[in-house]
């Protein structure tokens, strides 16, 4: 991993693979940052990584993925080795109000990122052929729901309910597809529900920390019984690396948290974190704000990881439980307030999505 091309490095995971990379001592190369700056992309999220190491080992291309003119001279004049692709429209209520651009995005602009790779891959000697890797990152939803039990491994039958999963199923199987055509080498990693921070505020958990400090209600679908296994950000991007690294090119790997918990059960968690930690002046608990509201379309009930391939293969297990990354993760929110703030004030103030 020496020349290391990050796709939408500047949302919630890419920046935080970004932040990861750098804190390992044993990485002395380089990384291109490609991203669109869509919404939820924030080069605030990677300011301190630009001051220490910017023109020198990290640069930034401002660049749609689906524009394969500049996505080719990208790939042509920076020669990366590794690929990790994080570029993706990744909320599913926004799926529901816009799902043609989550096909465009999650689809197309993996299509023409593997174009290039392969154009550039083709042209390598064979010695750096064997170096080069394409990992893509992906989720748990492209296998659908589960009951009460179960668990969803590497050969769980793909079963999509969103615009969103679907696209990002689509994108696996184009993977596959230039693997087993092509020969291009590549790995995918399909994680469950990422959390801490940098994350923008649609999202589950920063939506209630957020919604909280303001004292606005904390809306729960249905009855807050959906569950999700939630991992840390870090740890993924750490699992990430380990596959990059060790895992057999044309294989797929899940990462999971080990920590099944029912959307109810989170809210109430962060609800007492902040209750010990900056105490409502109007309130006896935060959970005084929970409001139960009309249930997302297509709303899976439960996701559950089966992580084991991963730690078998290549010895990955997460750091955090859901306690400890709970706790870290409000608690980054507090200390950073205005990286937050600067959203609020651009572009989202926490409205519901995804309504039809």
């Amino acid at each position: 991993m020496h020349k290391v091309l990050v796709t939408g490095g500047a949302g919630f995971i890419g920046a935080n693979y970004i932040h990861t990379l750098f804190a390992d001592p044993d990485f002395t190369g380089q990384v291109l940052n490609l991203d669109a700056l869509t919404y939820a992309g924030n080069l605030e999220s990677l300011a301190e990584i630009k001051r220490q190491y910017g023109g020198k080992r990290y640069f930034f291309e401002q660049a749609d993925i689906c524009d394969a003119a500049r996505v080719n001279r990208i790939f042509k004049d920076f020669a990366p080795d590794t690929i990790v692709n994080f570029a993706a429209e990744s909320h599913v209520d926004r799926s529901i109000d816009g799902p043609l651009q989550f096909v465009q995005t999650n689809v197309m602009g993996t299509a023409t990122l593997l174009a290039a790779a392969l154009e550039h891959y083709r042209t390598l000697p064979q010695p750096e052929k064997k170096a080069f890797r394409f990992h893509h990152v992906s989720t748990d939803e492209v296998y659908g729901s589960l009951g009460e039990t179960g668990m969803f491994t590497e050969a769980t039958p793909y079963d999509p309910s969103s615009p969103y999963s679907a696209s990002k199923a689509a994108s696996d199987h184009l993977l596959r597809a230039w693997h087993r055509t092509f020969g291009l080498p590549m790995t995918i990693s399909n994680c469950s529900n990422n959390y801490g921070p940098f994350q923008f505020p649609e999202k589950l958990i920063p939506l209630m920390i957020l919604n909280c400090l303001a004292h606005k209600d904390l809306p729960i679908y249905g009855q807050g019984l959906n569950v999700r296994d939630w991992l840390f950000v870090t740890d993924h991007c750490e699992a990430i690396n380990i596959i990059i690294k060790h895992g057999k090119s044309g294989e797929t790997y899940n990462i999971g948290g080990h920590n099944e918990m029912k959307n109810i059960d989170i809210v109430r968690r962060i609800c007492a974190i902040l209750d010990e930690l900056e105490p409502s002046t109007r309130l006896n608990s935060y959970q005084e704000l929970i409001t139960f509201v009309t249930d997302r379309p297509g709303h899976d009930l439960r996701y559950a990881i089966d992580a084991g391939k991963l730690e078998r293969e290549l010895g990955w297990r997460p750091r955090e439980t859901f306690n400890t990354g709970i706790r870290k993760t409000v608690q980054w929110y507090l200390e950073h307030r205005q990286w937050w703030k600067n959203i609020q004030d651009k572009s989202y103030q926490q409205q519901r999505l995804g309504l039809i």
